[in-house]
C-alpha cells in the first residue's frame, strides 16, 4: 500500500495474483478512501502462449485436440468450437443424435463449472467467515433477519445461509462439491472424457448412443434439478439481503450494459454449419446470440455479430499487423472484411517493462464495431449476457425453458422429493435502468445452472427418440479441402467464445480463438478505452467497514470474480528467441542411442 505520487489523497494498492481464479490476473489499483471510492484500476496478466502462432502449418483436423490445451477448466468448449469451425471448413453437417450428444456433453459442462465456481468459489466471498471480517455490522444483520424462501432451501436465516457457504466445513459447501461430481460424470458419459473431449470429431461424435447411455445421464441430471430448486432461492434470498443491508451496493462492479453472447446449443434441424446459412441457424441456437448494449439487443444475427469484431492493441505487449498481407479480404457472403479481424491477425510478440502510462498486459483488446464505436463487450462472467440475449430475442420456447422477450422462464419437472417448479429470470433493473454488476452476474449464474439442466432433460428425449427410432448413426465422413476459411461460434462457461481458421494447402494457415476471457480482462485499447475489469473496478464504492487500516478489498474482488476470471484463456507463454547453452547426448534409456 504506497500513497499516490500524483494525487496524496489516493493510496495505490495491488493484488497479484487475484486468488480463487486459474492464471495470472493483477489488479493494480488507487484508492479514494476518503470518497470510500476506487479512482483507477489497471488489470494486467504477465504470461503468454503462442497457440495462435504455432497453429501456424498443423493438419486442420488436430485443432479441436490442440486448442482443448488452452485451458484446463474449459477445454472442452475449444474442442466444441474447433469443430464448429472445421464443420464449417470441410462442408460436412453432423447427424442429428450426433449434435444431441454434444449439446448434452456442454450442458454437463455448464453445470458442472458454474456449480463449483458458485459455491465453492464466489460463495466464499458471501460466507459467514468473510463477512464477519470486513462487514461485521452486515453479519449481525443477517442473524436477525430471516430467510423469505427457508422452507425451500432449509435455512432459517441470512446468518445460516452464510455459514452454510463457509469453505470446507460449511454444509452447502460440502454439498456442492458432490453434486459437481455428478455432472462431471454426466459430462464424460457424452464426451468420453473431462476436460479434453476423448470422442468429440468433426463430422460428429464417436459416443456409442443407447437407450442405456441416456438413462445413466438422466438418473443424475434429475439429481441435479432436484438440487437446484434448492439453489435458485437460497441465491435469491442472500443477493437481496446485500441489497436491503447495503444501500447502494447495486453500484458494486456496476458498468454500461454492453453484453455479448455468440449463442449455444445447436438446433440439428436447422444447423448445417454453412457461413451462407449462418445468421439462420444461429438464430435457432437455444442459446440466442446478441450484442446486448444499454439493454436493448442491437443484433441477434452471426454474420454481423462474426463481421463486427476488433482485435485492438494499444496497452499490450504486441507489435501492429496493420501493414501485413491480409488472409481474408471478403467472407463467403461478399462481405469486407477488416484487417483487425481475427481472420486476418497477426501475433507478433514484444516482451517489454510495464508501463501503466503506455503497455503493461499480455492480453490484447478485443472489441465489436457497431459502424460508429468499437465497444467493449462483456460477457458478464457468461450467464448474464446469455440469459438477457435470449430473453429479448424471444426465440426459444420447448416447454421446459422460454423466452418472452422481457424474461426466461425455466420450469422444472417433479423429482424424487419435490414438485414441479418455475423459476423466471427477469432482466434486471435499477430505477428503470438496466442494470449489469457484481450481484446480478452472480445471480444469473445461478439461474442459467437451472436454465442448462431444463435444456438437457428435453436434449435427452430428442436423443432417445433418434435412438428408438433406430436412427443410431453419431458421425458423417468428411474431406479435408485445399482451401478454406472458417469460424466456429458458441459460448464457454465464462462466455464468448469464437475459433477463425484459414486453411491453405491444406494446412492450417491462421487461427485465432477468443475466449471470453480477453474480452473481459482487455486492458486500455489505442482509443484509451479500458476493458471491462477495469472499468467495473474503477467505478466501485467501498463498503468494508475498517478501511484503510485493515483493508481487504472484498467489493474489489467480488467485482473481479463475478466476472469468473480464468487467465489461461487470456495469455500464452512466450520462450522468446533463446540461446542454446550446451547440448547433451542421453542414451536410450534401454540402451539405443
Amino acid at each position: 500500500m504506497t500513497t499516490s505520487e500524483r494525487n496524496p489523497d489516493l493510496v495505490e494498492m495491488a493484488w497479484d495474483p487475484i486468488t480463487r481464479i486459474v492464471g495470472s490476473l493483477g489488479l493494480y489499483c488507487k484508492i479514494d478512501f476518503r470518497n470510500r471510492r476506487v479512482a483507477e484500476c489497471y488489470s494486467t496478466s504477465s504470461i503468454f502462449r503462442g497457440y495462435s502462432v504455432f497453429m501456424k502449418g498443423k493438419d486442420p483436423r488436430d485443432a479441436h485436440f490442440i486448442t482443448s490445451r488452452i485451458c484446463g477448466i474449459c477445454g472442452d468448449n475449444h474442442a466444441t468450437c474447433s469443430v464448429y469451425a472445421q464443420n464449417m471448413a470441410y462442408g460436412v453437417r453432423p447427424p442429428a443424435l450426433g449434435e444431441w450428444i454434444l449439446n448434452l456433453g456442454e450442458a454437463a459442462e455448464y453445470m458442472f463449472d458454474h456449480n463449483l465456481y458458485q459455491e465453492n468459489l464466489v460463495g466464499v466471498d458471501y460466507c459467514e467467515k468473510m463477512v464477519r471480517e470486513t462487514n461485521p455490522g452486515v453479519l449481525a444483520m443477517a442473524e436477525r433477519t430471516e430467510a423469505p424462501h427457508a422452507g425451500d432451501h432449509g435455512y432459517r436465516t441470512i446468518a445460516d445461509i452464510m455459514r452454510s457457504l463457509n469453505p470446507l466445513e460449511g454444509e452447502f459447501y460440502r454439498e456442492a462439491l458432490a453434486v459437481s461430481r455428478l455432472t462431471r460424470e454426466m459430462f464424460c458419459l457424452m464426451e468420453g472424457r473431462h476436460v479434453h473431449p476423448s470422442t468429440l470429431y468433426p463430422g460428429g461424435v464417436g459416443t456409442v448412443a443407447t437407450v442405456q447411455l441416456f438413462t445413466d445421464y438422466l438418473t443424475r441430471l434429475m439429481r441435479y434439478v432436484e438440487f437446484m430448486k434448492r439453489v435458485v432461492p437460497m441465491h435469491d434470498d442472500l443477493f437481496d439481503f446485500f441489497y436491503q443491508a447495503l444501500p447502494g451496493y447495486e453500484e458494486v462492479g456496476r458498468r454500461r450494459v454492453l453484453l455479448g453472447c455468440w449463442g449455444s446449443f445447436q438446433d440439428p434441424e436447422h444447423c448445417d454449419f454453412t457461413y451462407r446459412n449462418m445468421s439462420h441457424w444461429g438464430r435457432e441456437m437455444y442459446v440466442t446470440p446478441g450484442v446486448i448494449v444499454d439493454g436493448k439487443l442491437v443484433t441477434n444475427d452471426l454474420v454481423d455479430i462474426n463481421l463486427g469484431i476488433r482485435i485492438l492493441l494499444g496497452s499490450s505487449y504486441y507489435d501492429d499487423w496493420q501493414d501485413q498481407e491480409p488472409f481474408v479480404t471478403r467472407d463467403p457472403l461478399g462481405n469486407p472484411v477488416d484487417i483487425r479481424h481475427p481472420w486476418n491477425q497477426h501475433t507478433i510478440p514484444h516482451p517489454q517493462k510495464r508501463d501503466f502510462g503506455d503497455k503493461y498486459s499480455w492480453v490484447m483488446s478485443p472489441r465489436w464495431f457497431d459502424g460508429e464505436d468499437a465497444l467493449a463487450l462483456d460477457t458478464g462472467g457468461g450467464p448474464i449476457a446469455r440469459l438477457w440475449s435470449t430473453a429479448l430475442s424471444g426465440r426459444v420456447d420447448i416447454g421446459y425453458v422460454e423466452s418472452t422477450g422481457h424474461s426466461v422462464r425455466i420450469n422444472l419437472p417433479k423429482t424424487a422429493l419435490r414438485p414441479e417448479k418455475t423459476f423466471e429470470w427477469k432482466i434486471p433493473e435499477f430505477k428503470g435502468q438496466p442494470l449489469s454488476n457484481a450481484l446480478e452476474r452472480n445471480r444469473a449464474r445461478t439461474y442459467f445452472q437451472a436454465y442448462a439442466a431444463a435444456c438437457a432433460l428435453y436434449f435427452v428425449e430428442r436423443g432417445l427418440a433418434e435412438v428408438r427410432a433406430g436412427r443410431t448413426q453419431t458421425w458423417e465422413p468428411f474431406t479435408v479441402p485445399d482451401e478454406a476459411i472458417s469460424c466456429g461460434f458458441t459460448e464457454a462457461v465464462r462466455g464468448v467464445l469464437s475459433h477463425h481458421m484459414v486453411i491453405r494447402n491444406g494446412k492450417i494457415a491462421n487461427y485465432h480463438p477468443y475466449p471470453p476471457t480477453p474480452w473481459n480482462a482487455s486492458v486500455r485499447d489505442v482509443h484509451g478505452t479500458p476493458g471491462p475489469y477495469e472499468d467495473a473496478v474503477q467505478n466501485t464504492p467501498i463498503f468494508e467497514e475498517n478501511p484503510p487500516a485493515d483493508f481487504k478489498g472484498i467489493d474489489i474482488m467480488r467485482t473481479v470474480r463475478s466476472f469468473d476470471p480464468c487467465l489461461p484463456c487470456g495469455v500464452h507463454m512466450y520462450l522468446g528467441g533463446g540461446e542454446e547453452l550446451r547440448r547433451v547426448h542421453t542414451p536410450h534409456a534401454f540402451g539405443a542411442t
